[in-house]
């Protein structure tokens, strides 16, 4: 099942697709997809539902992020020994855990905001891994279990933010429009290994990243399990579980977004984001 939100932004609407790929309102059948819309059971419900009986939307829309009220937007670096060894860092013992600011995500064709001061913005795209229930102490036998469905994330990072500073990551991971999700939420039961999914991203029509989830150091069953150790992951949180090689600092020499890049990236099965890049604008 493909959920998605569609609408305004700050107003997005529940949907879903059907079997002809034609999208559904769910606004009468849910609130959201939030919450504990998320759960198991609820999800069930959805599945059940005859989607041709729902509203099709008609006409062109904007595709918002596909999951609401995100509560916890959880980062892991260096999950493929590949993309360490292109950042000059050594493959972690154990997962490299940070945040993004919430306020950071966007929908997967919204456009891409290049930071005020900013001349190292980069690209990543990474599998996100939506919870469905609360996760808390739980073993990697039983871990998959806790997911509700996956997305494409897009994890842009501003470098010199990030790494020639002070202090953690998440400054140059946070800036506004750095988080696109979607464009749906794929239920598991149509992701039958989710360590066996391709992944790529262009830039300007360039193939830079081509990789697949099956060379990752830690599995998505292994970061929920590590994760719930530490804090209780809840309906709506997305872990977002790092970047194969190809990313624009470890081109020689470094490349990075400008003004009027274009941006396309893809996960099978998960579909595909499209994004421009602008300047910094000052709020008025």
């Amino acid at each position: 099942m493909k959920l998605l939100r569609y609408g305004n932004k700050g107003f997005e609407r529940p949907g879903m697709l059907d079997e002809a790929g034609k999208l559904r309102d769910l606004s009468g059948v849910v609130p959201d997809i939030a919450g504990a819309v998320l759960s198991p059971d609820s999800l069930k419900s959805l599945l059940e539902l005859d989607a041709s009986t729902l509203p099709m939307v008609d006409g062109p829309y904007r595709i918002g992020p596909c999951v609401g009220g995100v509560g916890k937007f959880i980062c892991i670096g260096l999950n493929y020994s590949d993309h360490a060894a292109e950042s000059g860092m050594a493959v972690p013992k154990e997962p490299v855990v940070f945040m993004k600011a919430t306020s950071s995500i966007i929908g997967p064709d919204d456009d891409v905001m290049i930071p005020r001061d900013s001349l190292k913005t980069d690209w990543e795209v990474e599998l996100g891994v939506v919870i469905g229930k609360e996760a808390k102490y739980v073993d990697e036998a039983d871990a998959l279990s806790y997911v509700a469905g996956y997305c494409v994330v897009n994890d842009l990072s501003e470098r010199a933010f990030q790494l020639e500073g002070t202090g953690q990551w998440v400054k140059g991971k946070s800036a506004d429009t750095f988080g696109p999700i979607g464009p749906w939420l794929v239920t598991t039961d149509e992701v039958s290994d989710p360590q066996s999914l391709r992944l790529w991203l262009e830039v300007d029509g360039h193939r830079f990243q081509d990789g697949t989830t099956a060379t990752m150091v830690f599995g998505v069953a292994h970061l929920v399990s590590y994760l719930s150790r530490y804090m209780s992951l809840q309906p709506g949180d997305i872990i977002s579980t790092g970047t194969p090689p190809g990313v624009g600092l470890g081109q020689k020499p470094p490349v990075y977004l400008k003004a009027g890049s274009k941006m396309k990236l893809g996960i099978d099965g998960l579909g595909e984001q499209a994004q421009n890049v602008i300047a910094y604008w000052p709020q008025i």
